[in-house]
């Protein structure tokens, strides 16, 4: 069995990822989310294993120090810690599944250095767009969306070493892309667009099939 491709899809918040990767996940089988360790408490209509796993500071330090497992990458983030389980990465990359990471621009660079995911970026039409929807979504209050709206030009300035930029001005627009890259690098890879391992044979007259 050949084993799964790991993606990295990173984004400024509000710029519409988490729909896109719920969208594209239904669409195309063989595909799996990492679920993300957090230290952030749950927002309305999140669910502890579904979302994020939901730990306290001292439960995702004694996570990160374990080894030689631990995080394949973590970062804190607006204050607090994510991280990525790296023996549940590769249990699902081992089975065959295409896995997800829904990482911001520290995680990837992490993850780039210690592995060699297909990198992926989505990014805003434009700062004021973003902050728009940020305020349109009513789950932060200005003080806190002002700290994001800071940050996005520095992830803006990490976009260069993705390998793919998506820009997610129309929904349905970017969902294509983000599909046909998901499906191109499985084809690159002889797998179908379902993650299926293309079996090559010979026939006796020596084409290939």
């Amino acid at each position: 069995m050949a084993k799964g491709i790991l993606f990295v899809l990173s984004a400024p918040s509000g710029c519409g990822k988490t729909t896109l990767l719920k969208r594209v996940m239904a669409d195309l089988p063989g595909l799996v989310f990492s679920i993300s360790h957090t230290t952030r408490a749950p927002r309305r209509g999140e669910q502890n294993g579904r979302d994020y796993f939901f730990v306290n500071r001292k439960e995702f330090s004694a996570i990160r120090d374990r080894q030689p497992s631990g995080f394949l990458e973590w970062a804190e983030v607006h204050g607090n810690l994510y991280g990525t389980s790296r023996v549940e990465v590769e249990r699902l990359q081992a089975a065959g599944l295409d896995v997800i990471l829904d990482i911001d621009v520290q995680g990837a660079a992490q993850v780039r250095a210690a592995a060699d995911p297909v990198t992926i970026f989505i990014a805003p039409p434009s700062i004021e767009e973003l902050g728009r929807r940020l305020r349109g979504r009513g789950t932060e209050d200005e003080k806190t969306i002002a700290l994001r709206l800071a940050g996005v030009h520095r992830e803006m300035q990490s976009a260069g070493v993705y390998d793919y930029f998506i820009v997610n001005d129309d929904l349905d627009e970017a969902l294509e892309s983000l599909r046909c890259v998901l499906i191109g690098e499985r084809l690159r890879r002889r797998r179908n667009r379902a993650g299926k391992t293309i079996e090559l044979s010979l026939d006796t007259s020596g084409s290939s099939v």
